[in-house]
Protein backbone atom coordinates (compact mmCIF):
# COMPACT_ATOMS: atom_id res chain seq x y z
CA UNK A 1 0.00 0.00 0.00
CA UNK A 2 1.56 3.25 -1.74
CA UNK A 3 1.51 6.97 -2.17
CA UNK A 4 3.66 7.40 -5.29
CA UNK A 5 4.51 9.91 -7.89
CA UNK A 6 5.92 10.16 -11.05
CA UNK A 7 7.59 13.01 -13.00
CA UNK A 8 9.44 13.11 -16.38
CA UNK A 9 12.48 15.08 -16.92
CA UNK A 10 13.98 17.30 -18.93
CA UNK A 11 16.61 15.25 -20.63
CA UNK A 12 15.35 12.17 -23.12
CA UNK A 13 13.67 9.09 -21.80
CA UNK A 14 14.81 10.57 -18.12
CA UNK A 15 12.29 10.57 -15.50
CA UNK A 16 11.47 10.20 -11.19
CA UNK A 17 9.23 7.91 -9.50
CA UNK A 18 8.64 8.13 -5.51
CA UNK A 19 6.89 5.48 -3.44
CA UNK A 20 6.05 5.59 0.64
CA UNK A 21 5.21 2.05 1.32
CA UNK A 22 2.43 1.46 3.96
CA UNK A 23 2.59 -1.91 5.78
CA UNK A 24 2.00 -3.59 8.92
CA UNK A 25 4.56 -2.82 11.41
CA UNK A 26 5.88 -6.36 11.39
CA UNK A 27 6.10 -6.76 8.24
CA UNK A 28 10.10 -7.60 7.42
CA UNK A 29 11.72 -6.10 4.53
CA UNK A 30 15.23 -6.16 3.25
CA UNK A 31 16.67 -3.10 1.67
CA UNK A 32 16.77 -2.62 -2.34
CA UNK A 33 19.62 -4.92 -3.97
CA UNK A 34 20.92 -6.09 -7.10
CA UNK A 35 19.45 -9.82 -7.90
CA UNK A 36 19.64 -12.05 -11.20
CA UNK A 37 16.08 -13.18 -12.47
CA UNK A 38 15.22 -14.99 -15.12
CA UNK A 39 18.55 -14.46 -16.39
CA UNK A 40 18.17 -10.82 -16.66
CA UNK A 41 19.72 -8.11 -13.71
CA UNK A 42 16.79 -5.90 -11.68
CA UNK A 43 17.05 -3.91 -8.33
CA UNK A 44 14.44 -3.86 -6.01
CA UNK A 45 13.63 -3.95 -2.16
CA UNK A 46 12.49 -7.65 -1.04
CA UNK A 47 9.51 -8.08 0.97
CA UNK A 48 10.73 -11.20 3.36
CA UNK A 49 7.22 -13.20 3.89
CA UNK A 50 5.86 -13.51 0.20
CA UNK A 51 9.27 -13.16 -1.52
CA UNK A 52 7.85 -10.73 -4.07
CA UNK A 53 8.47 -6.47 -4.11
CA UNK A 54 6.39 -3.51 -4.79
CA UNK A 55 8.76 -1.64 -6.36
CA UNK A 56 11.82 -2.55 -8.91
CA UNK A 57 13.74 -1.86 -12.02
CA UNK A 58 15.46 -4.27 -14.46
CA UNK A 59 17.72 -3.88 -17.77
CA UNK A 60 14.69 -4.40 -19.59
CA UNK A 61 14.58 -0.39 -19.47
CA UNK A 62 11.41 -0.30 -17.03
CA UNK A 63 10.62 0.64 -14.12
CA UNK A 64 7.36 -0.53 -11.93
CA UNK A 65 5.94 0.13 -8.94
CA UNK A 66 2.55 -1.74 -7.26
CA UNK A 67 -0.18 -0.32 -5.42
CA UNK A 68 -2.68 -2.02 -3.23
CA UNK A 69 -6.60 -2.34 -4.75
CA UNK A 70 -7.69 -0.51 -7.40
CA UNK A 71 -9.97 2.28 -8.05
CA UNK A 72 -11.73 1.71 -5.03
CA UNK A 73 -11.80 -0.17 -1.86
CA UNK A 74 -12.30 -3.87 -2.81
CA UNK A 75 -13.13 -6.48 -0.32
CA UNK A 76 -11.05 -9.25 0.03
CA UNK A 77 -11.60 -12.91 -1.05
CA UNK A 78 -9.33 -15.10 0.57
CA UNK A 79 -6.86 -16.86 0.03
CA UNK A 80 -4.91 -15.66 -2.63
CA UNK A 81 -3.27 -18.36 -4.41
CA UNK A 82 -0.05 -15.54 -5.89
CA UNK A 83 1.55 -12.11 -4.35
CA UNK A 84 0.99 -9.31 -6.33
CA UNK A 85 4.67 -8.44 -5.48
CA UNK A 86 5.28 -11.85 -7.58
CA UNK A 87 3.45 -10.03 -10.18
CA UNK A 88 5.50 -7.21 -10.20
CA UNK A 89 8.90 -9.00 -10.81
CA UNK A 90 7.28 -11.26 -13.93
CA UNK A 91 6.29 -7.93 -15.76
CA UNK A 92 9.91 -6.23 -15.10
CA UNK A 93 11.28 -9.79 -16.44
CA UNK A 94 9.24 -9.49 -19.77
CA UNK A 95 10.24 -8.90 -23.24
CA UNK A 96 7.01 -6.01 -23.92
CA UNK A 97 5.20 -5.07 -20.95
CA UNK A 98 1.72 -4.23 -22.75
CA UNK A 99 2.00 -7.67 -24.21
CA UNK A 100 2.74 -9.09 -20.54
CA UNK A 101 0.10 -7.26 -18.97
CA UNK A 102 -2.31 -8.55 -21.66
CA UNK A 103 -1.39 -12.45 -21.08
CA UNK A 104 -0.04 -12.66 -17.33
CA UNK A 105 -2.99 -14.81 -15.53
CA UNK A 106 -4.07 -12.40 -12.62
CA UNK A 107 -7.40 -15.21 -11.54
CA UNK A 108 -4.82 -15.87 -8.10
CA UNK A 109 -4.21 -12.21 -7.36
CA UNK A 110 -5.47 -9.63 -5.49
CA UNK A 111 -6.47 -6.14 -7.05
CA UNK A 112 -3.51 -3.77 -7.53
CA UNK A 113 -2.75 -0.83 -9.20
CA UNK A 114 0.82 -0.66 -10.78
CA UNK A 115 2.53 2.14 -12.44
CA UNK A 116 5.15 1.71 -14.92
CA UNK A 117 7.58 3.71 -17.12
CA UNK A 118 9.28 1.95 -20.01
CA UNK A 119 12.17 3.32 -22.32
CA UNK A 120 13.25 0.67 -23.95
CA UNK A 121 12.06 2.65 -27.45
CA UNK A 122 10.44 5.73 -26.29
CA UNK A 123 9.63 6.54 -23.08
CA UNK A 124 6.24 5.86 -22.13
CA UNK A 125 4.16 6.08 -18.64
CA UNK A 126 0.95 3.19 -18.38
CA UNK A 127 -1.28 2.48 -15.06
CA UNK A 128 -2.49 -1.02 -15.26
CA UNK A 129 -5.00 -2.13 -12.79
CA UNK A 130 -6.43 -4.97 -11.92
CA UNK A 131 -10.08 -5.38 -9.92
CA UNK A 132 -10.29 -8.53 -9.38
CA UNK A 133 -12.29 -9.35 -12.40
CA UNK A 134 -11.13 -7.18 -15.26
CA UNK A 135 -8.12 -5.95 -16.43
CA UNK A 136 -7.69 -1.99 -16.96
CA UNK A 137 -4.72 -0.97 -19.10
CA UNK A 138 -3.96 3.09 -20.12
CA UNK A 139 -0.80 4.93 -21.58
CA UNK A 140 -1.01 8.10 -19.48
CA UNK A 141 0.56 11.93 -20.32
CA UNK A 142 4.21 12.33 -19.38
CA UNK A 143 3.50 14.57 -16.78
CA UNK A 144 3.28 14.68 -12.84
CA UNK A 145 0.88 12.48 -11.53
CA UNK A 146 0.13 10.92 -8.09
CA UNK A 147 -1.50 7.81 -6.70
CA UNK A 148 -2.26 6.47 -3.04
CA UNK A 149 -3.93 3.07 -2.67
CA UNK A 150 -7.48 2.61 -2.74
CA UNK A 151 -7.56 0.46 0.72
CA UNK A 152 -5.81 3.03 3.07
CA UNK A 153 -6.99 5.88 1.04
CA UNK A 154 -10.87 7.33 0.91
CA UNK A 155 -11.48 9.32 -2.14
CA UNK A 156 -11.24 13.20 0.47
CA UNK A 157 -7.84 11.73 1.55
CA UNK A 158 -6.89 11.28 -2.38
CA UNK A 159 -8.21 14.65 -3.23
CA UNK A 160 -6.07 16.38 -0.29
CA UNK A 161 -2.52 14.63 -1.82
CA UNK A 162 -3.48 15.86 -5.06
CA UNK A 163 -3.90 19.12 -3.53
CA UNK A 164 -0.61 19.06 -1.91
CA UNK A 165 0.88 17.31 -4.89
CA UNK A 166 -0.38 20.54 -6.93
CA UNK A 167 0.45 23.23 -4.43
CA UNK A 168 4.34 22.08 -4.88
CA UNK A 169 4.45 22.37 -8.65
CA UNK A 170 3.52 26.17 -8.17
CA UNK A 171 6.07 26.21 -5.67
CA UNK A 172 8.91 25.07 -7.68
CA UNK A 173 10.27 23.03 -10.25
CA UNK A 174 9.71 19.49 -9.32
CA UNK A 175 13.17 17.72 -9.22
CA UNK A 176 14.25 14.35 -7.22
CA UNK A 177 15.37 16.57 -4.32
CA UNK A 178 12.19 18.57 -4.49
CA UNK A 179 10.02 14.95 -4.49
CA UNK A 180 11.39 13.23 -2.44
CA UNK A 181 11.39 16.14 0.41
CA UNK A 182 7.77 16.22 -0.67
CA UNK A 183 7.48 12.89 0.29
CA UNK A 184 9.28 13.05 3.68
CA UNK A 185 7.37 16.44 4.42
CA UNK A 186 3.71 16.39 3.04
CA UNK A 187 0.66 16.38 5.53
CA UNK A 188 3.63 16.58 7.95
CA UNK A 189 1.41 15.53 11.59
CA UNK A 190 -1.45 14.32 10.42
CA UNK A 191 -1.09 10.78 11.08
CA UNK A 192 -4.09 9.51 9.04
CA UNK A 193 -3.67 11.52 5.56
CA UNK A 194 -0.37 12.57 5.77
CA UNK A 195 1.82 11.16 3.29
CA UNK A 196 3.80 9.83 6.19
CA UNK A 197 1.04 8.25 8.23
CA UNK A 198 0.54 6.03 11.30
CA UNK A 199 -2.32 4.23 12.09
CA UNK A 200 -0.50 2.01 14.31
CA UNK A 201 -1.96 -1.43 12.37
CA UNK A 202 -0.19 -0.15 9.15
CA UNK A 203 2.01 2.79 9.20
CA UNK A 204 4.81 4.72 6.39
CA UNK A 205 7.80 2.06 6.77
CA UNK A 206 10.17 3.16 3.95
CA UNK A 207 10.58 5.82 1.17
CA UNK A 208 12.07 4.95 -2.25
CA UNK A 209 13.08 6.75 -5.53
CA UNK A 210 14.18 5.45 -8.63
CA UNK A 211 15.83 8.87 -11.09
CA UNK A 212 16.58 7.73 -14.56
CA UNK A 213 18.71 9.92 -16.06
CA UNK A 214 21.24 9.89 -19.25
CA UNK A 215 20.83 6.14 -19.59
CA UNK A 216 21.81 5.42 -15.76
CA UNK A 217 19.45 4.56 -12.61
CA UNK A 218 19.90 5.65 -9.36
CA UNK A 219 18.03 3.86 -6.70
CA UNK A 220 17.27 5.41 -3.80
CA UNK A 221 15.90 3.77 -0.14
CA UNK A 222 14.90 4.98 3.54
CA UNK A 223 13.78 2.98 6.18
CA UNK A 224 11.78 4.85 8.25
CA UNK A 225 12.40 2.17 11.48
CA UNK A 226 16.03 1.78 11.50
CA UNK A 227 16.29 5.39 10.17
CA UNK A 228 19.01 3.79 7.79
CA UNK A 229 19.29 5.25 4.15
CA UNK A 230 20.48 2.79 1.21
CA UNK A 231 21.84 3.54 -2.93
CA UNK A 232 22.90 1.73 -5.98
CA UNK A 233 23.67 2.56 -9.27
CA UNK A 234 21.97 0.62 -11.87
CA UNK A 235 23.63 0.93 -15.48
CA UNK A 236 21.96 -0.54 -18.68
Amino acid sequence: MCTVTITPLKAENSFVLTSNRDEAPGRETLPPKLYNEEGLKMAFPKDVLAGGTWLGISEQKRVICLLNGEFKKHVRKLPYGKSRGVVVKELLAAPEFTEASEKVDLSEVEPFTIIAADWRKQLFFAEFVWDGSRKHYKELLLKPQIWSSSPLYSPKMKQLREDWFEELQKQQELSPESLLKFHFSAGKGDKNSGVIMDRGFVKTKSISQIVIFEGKAEFFYYDLVTRKESEISFNF
